[in-house]
């Protein structure tokens, strides 16, 4: 009779005093942090919170929080996963000094949040400066803007948290409205500004879009405030966006933009009044003609009466998919879309096209959500905006670091979850040589080459050392 194999290896477990560091791959984020100046930035930033005997910095405490949401998670006792690796991310604060310092920040909330925006600001431009032509903004003009996606969640609570309602949804908990640079094809893309609101906060409220997008403006380098960025930068949404108050400030700052746009109930009727021969093929993800979809422009059979002029309304009938429930505004049995844009520059199927990939925001919320924002672990609204700024910085130094140290690998555009798995969590051992501190990464690990090239590039872009990554 066989004796049957194990499918695993049967091991006597214990533990010990071992050199071995987990979250090796972290050292991606602390050396983004380093190439971006974000310590320093967040250290002046948030000085005035420090008290005169404190160990821990303030500035250190939101940053190890943000690494710790970038490795995966999703409280603030998570940041015990740094405080066990003291040799590879420095000395991180206890729980309850953690807790103490989001509580103080809590308490002026419009203060620590504007500080902590200034820094994330002045890291985006070393950061985008160090990138060149691989930046988001570089050689950004009318013809090809600097695209913000802005797009509303729901996050949901299973507490009385303050200001959780219920949502459109008939879900309970919070609506926050989020604004993300798209990095294009290439690339992801990086937070600019996270609202929190209530449950209940309204999906189309002009005077929320507005701050959201004043903030994303902000952030952007080079920005300078009172003045108007131009055409150079698209503001893209959905139809939560297209409202008169929205659009119009929009033309006042002479930004452009693509908005998702109602078509009035009479919309098969109009359909009638546009020759056949009007309708353009539409262009599938790849940019090639894909059948079965059309896009002509109904600007002159609508009455446009109280919006921005210049706005125009393009219009896309498709197939629909199978299942799929038509609405009353389709017409023939195809589905009917549109979208608002002051883009003049273009053939319509390039800015249809252009317009349906604000799905990429959807993308990046999955991303947000997979690093913090699933949960909004506290009590307090302040305290939660708190956290969501702290959401965003993690998001912004995963992008960051994908950026500029995995520029020419398909790493450039992994998702939290398969950064986590393949690269962050590679296994290695922490020596001691002279004056230096080594940290070898496992050979055998399938992605540890990854990490390493990627921690030189890093360094590269500073003129350091590049021997080792420790």
């Amino acid at each position: 009779m066989n004796k049957r194999s194990r499918f695993y290896p049967r091991l006597t477990v214990d533990t010990a005093d071992v050199p071995a560091v987990g979250q090796a791959g972290g050292v991606l984020l602390t050396e983004t942090v380093r190439a971006s100046g974000l310590a320093s930035a967040m250290a002046a930033a948030l000085s005035p919170w420090r008290k005169p005997l404190a160990i821990h910095d303030p500035g250190k405490v939101i940053l190890d929080l943000a690494v710790t949401l970038a490795l995966g998670g999703d409280c603030l006792a998570d940041i015990a996963l740094l405080r066990a690796e003291p040799r590879v991310y420095g000395p991180a604060a206890s729980d309850p000094t953690v807790s103490r310092c989001i509580d103080a920040l809590a308490t002026d909330a419009p203060a620590a949040l504007k500080a902590i925006n200034i820094a994330r600001a002045a890291a985006r431009a070393a950061v985008w400066g160090l990138a060149g032509e691989h930046a988001p903004g570089h050689a950004a003009d009318a013809s090809a803007p600097l695209i913000i996606d802005i797009d509303a969640t729901l996050v949901t609570s299973h507490s009385e948290k303050e200001q959780a309602a219920p949502t459109f949804k008939r879900g309970f908990g919070h609506h926050p409205l989020c604004s993300f640079v798209d990095h294009g094809h290439e690339g992801s893309g990086e937070p600019l500004s996270v609202l929190l609101r209530a449950g209940n906060a309204g999906s189309n409220t002009a005077a929320d879009h507005i701050t959201v997008a004043r903030q994303a403006l902000a952030q952007l380098p080079g920005h300078r405030p009172g003045t108007r960025p131009g055409r150079k930068v698209l503001i893209r949404t959905d139809g939560a966006g297209a409202s008169h108050k929205f659009l119009t400030w929009l033309h006042g700052q002479r930004l452009s933009y693509s908005i998702g746009f109602g078509l009035p109930a009479n919309t098969a009727e109009l359909l009638k009044l546009l020759p056949e021969q009007v309708w353009t093929s539409a262009y599938d993800a790849n940019d090639a003609i894909r059948e079965g979809a059309w896009v002509a422009e109904l600007t002159g059979l609508l009455d446009l009466t109280g919006w921005p002029p210049g706005m125009r309304v393009i219009a896309r009938k498709e197939r629909p998919h199978p299942g799929a429930q038509l609405r009353i505004t389709d017409a023939d049995g195809l589905r009917v879309t549109a979208f608002a844009t002051n883009s003049t520059r273009g053939q319509l199927p390039a800015l249809e096209l252009r317009h349906r990939r604000r799905a990429r925001a959807e993308d990046r919320i999955r991303c947000a959500k997979d690093t913090g924002l699933t949960n909004l672990p506290l009590h307090d609204f302040d305290q939660n905006q708190i956290w969501c700024a702290i959401v965003a910085l993690a998001c912004e130094l995963t992008a960051w670091m994908q950026m500029l140290a995995l520029v020419d690998h398909p790493a450039r555009r992994w998702e939290p979850k398969r950064l986590r798995t393949r690269l962050f969590t590679v296994p290695a051992t922490l020596a001691r040589t002279g004056r230096r501190r080594l940290l070898h990464l496992a050979e055998h690990h399938p992605w540890a080459a990854v990490v390493h090239d990627a921690v030189i590039r890093l360094r590269d872009l500073l003129g350091g050392p590049v021997a080792a990554p420790g």
